[in-house]
């Protein structure tokens, strides 16, 4: 037997009447009496007494009435659990990141984002690279923010932005005093690296090996927060994404250098083929992208007006 005929049964009598029940399920008062004819068809009982005005329940009514009633009222709570459940579901979020995405700037973005879309619950948690593909192929967080993005059969990359890499070290590096910098000029430098296996290690290594240069490893670390504790206390330079040393480099902890051979890493937010973003995981990945695009912007004009001021020191 259908819900919606037992509904319509216990609000006719409930309301003690077919016209208000039809009214409240927007059908006609002939087609709510057509359901009790049925549902008494269907039990071989009469369920009302239409003798009496207004009509009244037979005993078998009674009981009928009294357990349709609680299945309707324990479907109508289940609707709403699995709405609710629905509802909550697709205002979260889960992310997972590399640690050289940036604490500050995710920071900084992870408020932004909050104040636009209040409603929405995003939980951001920090991994090694392989761990952050590993949890969004298996489907236990929604997007991944990973360097050299890496595509499969089931996972997709929407790219995101590109960093300049640039060499770092402490402000009292005799490197310091160039305004610009070339590979070649790290040839027997102290170096603080990323550790073997990671994609960055491998881009930079294959980087110094075509410019011919040879570093002195000091140390190597799998994550851009130690290195720059590294690096601050003076253990060698390196060479890392611009955006992860701005605090430092503000704050005068570090100095960068920028490289003349303007290496860059790309980074993607990985998600798989097979699973929908979700209306979040779009504002989320839109503002990813919206934000970089104005660091874009930023970073262009910085070079420019960097740029411009070096041709009027050398016209004084």
């Amino acid at each position: 037997m259908q819900l919606r005929s037992l509904k319509i049964f216990c609000d006719i009598v409930r309301r003690r009447s077919f016209s208000r029940a039809a009214k409240d399920n927007s059908i006609s008062q002939s087609s709510a009496s057509q359901v009790v004819h049925h549902l008494e068809e269907s039990l071989g009982v009469k369920l009302l007494d239409r003798s009496k005005r207004p009509f009244v329940l037979t005993p078998e009514g009674e009981r009928y009435y009294e357990g349709s009633r609680q299945l309707v009222s324990q479907y109508t709570q289940l609707k709403e659990e699995v709405r609710a459940l629905h509802d909550e579901t697709a205002r979260r979020l889960l992310v997972a990141s590399i640690y050289s995405v940036g604490l500050a700037h995710m920071s900084a973005f992870m408020r932004r984002f909050s104040a636009k879309h209040p409603n929405a619950q995003v939980r951001l948690e920090y991994l090694h690279p392989d761990r952050v593909y590993e949890v969004v192929e298996k489907g236990e967080v929604d997007l991944g923010l990973v360097s050299y993005p890496e595509e499969s059969r089931t996972l997709a990359s929407i790219p995101w932005r590109s960093e300049p890499l640039v060499v770092v070290c402490h402000p009292e590096h005799h490197l310091v005093a160039r305004h610009t910098l070339t590979l070649k000029d790290l040839d027997g430098e102290s170096f603080v690296a990323f550790e073997p296996g990671l994609r960055i290690r491998s881009e930079i290594d294959r980087a110094l090996m075509v410019g011919k240069v040879d570093v002195c490893i000091a140390q190597e670390f799998d994550n851009v927060e130690t290195m720059k504790r590294a690096i601050e206390v003076n253990e060698g330079l390196s060479i890392l994404p611009e955006p992860t040393v701005a605090q430092e480099v503000a704050s005068g902890s570090l100095a960068k250098l920028p490289l003349e051979e303007n290496l860059l890493r790309p980074l993607g937010i990985l998600h798989r083929r097979d699973r929908e973003l979700g209306k979040i995981g779009q504002q989320f990945t839109q503002l990813l992208r919206t934000d970089a695009e104005f660091a874009d912007q930023r970073l262009v004009i910085g070079k420019r007006d960097s740029q411009q001021n070096k041709e009027e020191l050398l016209t004084q």
